[in-house]
């Protein structure tokens, strides 16, 4: 199955979840060891390729991202709340 890639991204969070890791001073793995002791089983590398757009985010995982950035799903989907 092929998916439909609009803007050549394969999300729409990416970009956020990028701003929200730097506004809260973050690295990349630091991220994907909070994501991980959240219970959600992530590296470095698949928050490198969330924010690049390269990979796909499950709904699921958009709640643990905005948890472990303090966040909400709105942010990171870019809806007004």
């Amino acid at each position: 199955m092929r998916i439909y890639k609009p803007d050549g991204r394969c999300n729409i969070s990416g970009e956020k979840v990028r701003a929200a890791r730097e506004g809260a001073g973050i690295s990349q793995e630091q991220l994907a060891a909070r994501l991980q002791l959240a219970g959600l089983n992530i590296t470095q590398k698949a928050v490198s390729r969330i924010e690049t757009g390269d990979r796909i985010v499950a709904d699921y995982e958009l709640e643990y991202l905005a948890n472990a950035l303090g966040v909400t799903v709105c942010q990171l989907l870019k809806i007004k709340e």
